[in-house]
């Protein structure tokens, strides 16, 4: 029988480093954006901002209720601003304890919470968007309704969507790479 067997190689040491060269290495799972870093913050706190301007905007008009993607879109965007704002909690606190959130059941949470709400949010800003259109260019309407309002609703929606999209790309990442 011909087996390989397997044979050991001597490796040399690296050399010393003295204490100019000493740098301080950045591990890949302190990436900025995911939970439990400064970028993660920022990104909860933005949807946060977006998502609640949204749902301000769209409750201040009279005649949202009248259409039933106005009506998806703040829930969407309500539930988009109190999902970020407790993973905004979290994080705060994470950063302020010194707490790490790279464990595998609190990734695997955030990523399907990020993926649930933030396909939510994108659905809901695209049907208002697509309502949007009709009443402001399709059916020339717009001195009747509050096309501003829905505009900018629908503007901040996708705002959100757009800052819920990294967050949900990172912890997915980080799943996927264990």
């Amino acid at each position: 029988m011909n087996l390989s067997h397997p044979s050991v190689h001597p490796v040399e040491a690296p050399p010393a480093l003295t204490e100019g060269e000493n740098v301080p290495r950045v591990r890949m799972k302190d990436i900025q954006g995911m939970p439990g870093t400064i970028g993660g913050v920022t990104l909860r706190l933005s949807q946060f901002v977006f998502a609640i301007v949204s749902f301000s905007v769209m409750v201040t008009t009279s005649d949202f209720p009248s259409v039933t993607a106005f009506c998806y879109l703040v829930a969407a965007v309500g539930l988009q601003s109190l999902w970020s704002l407790s993973l905004a909690v979290v994080d705060i606190y994470a950063l302020l304890v010194g707490r790490c959130l790279q464990n595998y059941r609190v990734v695997s949470l955030f990523a399907i919470g990020d993926g649930i709400t933030s396909t939510l949010t994108f659905a809901a800003a695209c049907a208002s968007a697509g309502i949007t259109v009709l009443i402001g260019n399709d059916l020339g309407i717009c001195s009747q309704n509050h096309c501003a309002q829905f505009e900018t609703a629908t503007a901040m929606a996708f705002l959100c969507w757009f800052t819920a999209l990294p967050s949900f790309l990172l912890n997915f990442w980080s799943l996927a790479s264990r």
